[in-house]
Parts: C-alpha cells; sequence; structure tokens
C-alpha cells in the first residue's frame, strides 16, 4: 500500500504545499493571538485582529478597536511591526451619562435629560430609571457604574444639598479612576460658587434664554465633536467615499460592490482591461490599485476575482447596509441568546436578509475567527451554520 498524504497517493509537490499552507497558519494564528490579548488597562477592551497575506514574507495585520485601544497597541508593537499594521479606529457605543440633581430641580433636569437624549446620549435620570418597589441605592449604583459621564446640575438648591454632594463624590472617585469624565453643570451659579474640588474644571452653564444652543454645545463636547471647522475637500476631488484606499482602488471596488449578486468569491471575474473602462483609468494604474487591494482580490490569468472579505470590508460606503454592524448584530444575539438559530438560512430569514446582505457579515466575522468556519462549496452561503467561537463573547464587550 503507498503512502498517503491528506487521503491521497502521496505527491512531493502536494506535501511541500501542505507543509507550507501549515506553517502560514501557524503564523497567522501567532500574530493573532499575541495582538488580541492585548487589552486597554483601564476600560478592558481587546482589539480585533485580522492577519493578511499568503505567504510568510508578505504577512500584514489589520487592528481594529477605540483610538485609545489602538494607542496602547502602538505603543507595545515595535516600528517594524506597525509599517505592516493598518489601525482601524471603530465607533463605540453611545455615551451612558448619569444626571445628578436636586428634586426641586426636576423639571430643568428632566428638559436637558431630553435634550442629551435627542442628541444620541444615554441619559440615566432617576424618573426614568427607578420604577416602584426598586432599591434606590441599588439603582444608582447601576447608574453609576455604567456610566461613561457623570454630570452634575449646579443650581442655587442643588449646590448645598446632601445627596447632590454624595453623588458628586462618586463621580468624582470615577473620574480619578479614569472611568468617566465629570462635567458640572451651571444653572444661576457662578464659578466662584462651584466647590473647591470643580474649580479646576470647566463648568458649561445652561441659559434658558438659548437652552437649545447650551444643550448641543454639551451634547457636542460629550460626543467629542470639535468645534474647529472641518477642512474642505482639495480641489479636483471626486465623489468616491474615503476608505483609507486610493482613489483608483475604491472606484475598483465600487464595481465589485455595485455588481455582485452574492457576494461571494470571484462574483463577478473583471478583466484588467474591462476594469480600466469601466472606471476610466489606465491599465497600469489598475494594475497598482489591485496590488493595493491585494488582501481581497485574487488576480489570475490577468482577471479580478474579488474574495469575500471585499464586501464586507467596502459594502458600507456603497450599500444602505455596513457589514460591520449586521456581524455585530448576529454577535450580540449569538453571545446573549441560547435560543439563536445556528442555521444560516433561518438567520438570514429571521432578519429578512438575502445572501447578498448576510454574506458579507459572515465574512467579517470569519475573518476575525468570530464564529467557526463552516464553508460548503455549493453553499449559497460563505458558512452554512453561525456558531460562535471564545473570541465572540469579548468582541462583543469591546464593542458595546
Amino acid at each position: 500500500m503507498g503512502l498517503k498524504f491528506n487521503g491521497r497517493p502521496f505527491n512531493a509537490n502536494d506535501f511541500a504545499e501542505g507543509i507550507e499552507k501549515a506553517m502560514i497558519e501557524s503564523a497567522k494564528e501567532q500574530l493573532r493571538e499575541r495582538f488580541s490579548a492585548i487589552r486597554h488597562p483601564e476600560t478592558g477592551e481587546f482589539p480585533t485582529v485580522i492577519v493578511h497575506g499568503e505567504s510568510l514574507d508578505d504577512l500584514r495585520l489589520s487592528i481594529e478597536g477605540s483610538a485609545d485601544l489602538l494607542t496602547v497597541v502602538k505603543e507595545r508593537m515595535s516600528p517594524e511591526d506597525q509599517e505592516v499594521t493598518l489601525f482601524q479606529p471603530v465607533q463605540k457605543a453611545p455615551p451612558k451619562a448619569f444626571l445628578s440633581y436636586s428634586f426641586e430641580d426636576s423639571e430643568l433636569a428632566e428638559k436637558l435629560a431630553l435634550g442629551l437624549m435627542a442628541k444620541g446620549i444615554d441619559i440615566w435620570w432617576a424618573e426614568w430609571e427607578i420604577g416602584s418597589g426598586d432599591s434606590l441605592r441599588q439603582k444608582i449604583d447601576e447608574g453609576l457604574g455604567n456610566c461613561t459621564h457623570f454630570l452634575v446640575l449646579l443650581t442655587p438648591v442643588a449646590i448645598g444639598k446632601p445627596w447632590v454632594k454624595l453623588e458628586m463624590d462618586a463621580g468624582l472617585v470615577r473620574r480619578v479612576s479614569g472611568q468617566a469624565k465629570f462635567i458640572p453643570i451651571r444653572y444661576g451659579v457662578s464659578t466662584t460658587e462651584l466647590p473647591t474640588l470643580l474649580t479646576g474644571m470647566l463648568s458649561p452653564e445652561l441659559d434658558t434664554n438659548n437652552f437649545d444652543a447650551a444643550v448641543r454645545d454639551l451634547a457636542n463636547d460629550i460626543h467629542e465633536i470639535s468645534s474647529k471647522p472641518q477642512l474642505g475637500p482639495a480641489p479636483a476631488t471626486t465623489s468616491l467615499p474615503s476608505t483609507s484606499y486610493s482613489q483608483t482602488a475604491t472606484a475598483i471596488a465600487k464595481v465589485f460592490v455595485e455588481e455582485t449578486k452574492t457576494a461571494m468569491f470571484a462574483d463577478p471575474q473583471k478583466g484588467v482591461d474591462e476594469l480600466a473602462s469601466a472606471i476610466a483609468a489606465s491599465e497600469e494604474d489598475v494594475e497598482d490599485a489591485l496590488y493595493e487591494l491585494r488582501d481581497f482580490i485574487k488576480l489570475s490569468l490577468n482577471r479580478a476575482m474579488p474574495k469575500p472579505e471585499l464586501f464586507a470590508q467596502f459594502d458600507k460606503h456603497f450599500m444602505e447596509w455596513s457589514p460591520e454592524d449586521d456581524a455585530l448584530r448576529m454577535a450580540v444575539e449569538l453571545v446573549n441568546d441560547p435560543m439563536f438559530p445556528h442555521d444560516t438560512a433561518e438567520v438570514a430569514r429571521r432578519y429578512g436578509w438575502d445572501p447578498r446582505r448576510i454574506n458579507p457579515a459572515l465574512s467579517y466575522l470569519l475573518a476575525r475567527n468570530l464564529i467557526v468556519d463552516y464553508k460548503v462549496l455549493s453553499s449559497e452561503f460563505n458558512s452554512i451554520r453561525i456558531v460562535k467561537t471564545d473570541g465572540t463573547r469579548r468582541f462583543v464587550k469591546s464593542r458595546q
């Protein structure tokens, strides 16, 4: 009986190719584990790591996380590692603000809370959060423990209230530990009347004559939106969105995103000459852009075939959905709902998504090892089952 390798008669070329592939996958896994284990010392956030490349001398990284986390990751990387890494900041969940106030100021506090909620800030306000029979202490502790911002409405009445002072103490503790930003809001109180610990903080003032503008400015501060004017476009720019890739590469991605029916591999295929004609570029420019997109496109016999990862990366720029948001939705339900179906077709029906939409979300999860790889060549889906991995919970925790 002859030697066999992977269930087939031994072939030296197949054996060498198999060994090389195993070495590449091992190197990718080591890189992924090395950087995905970095954790922000204060927030506890983990980065999401994708390893690109199909040869040992062309391995590159994409690392996703909050701006603060990416700063920590960069500090732990060598200059050589940083040169082959694309750092991609991600949008965190909406800010959560705890609003402390005096009972006598309930009407003003409600108006402020409603205004900030309308500006995308999740407000903890006692009137909404504490119901009949609830433990006051427990509910307040929960609100303080989950907040990213502590707001205290300081009025001539509130500034002397013991309960407001107790909540401010808790808010200052969270500020000192780096868990929340403390914002004292003045109404009818001058800066000279503030408690000593607050005199060094910028304290915005509510003006009932221009209340909406004051709420807008406060919301912008919480969202960290600068009042600095936006930089205008450079001359002769196109209508293509900013994608971190060149205009030519972005235009090529747009062609594939808009023409694919399934968002699966090689749908559609395009010759270099076809792409050059479609985007009004030279073939040399297209070839350079295809090299730039080599993590997302396979080039064979002068024909470009998109990988599923291309749609996961670029759909958000040209379609009405975001694969990242869709993937997070599935990951949250995978973690939180023990009855969440694993059959991909059933999940698609549950959300009302066709393969064109769900496949990029599946590719997003697969590239990050957030679901088990159940690929079947004959399937209309990039994975026929949706089963969580050890990294799914960390991914959900870091994005919420």
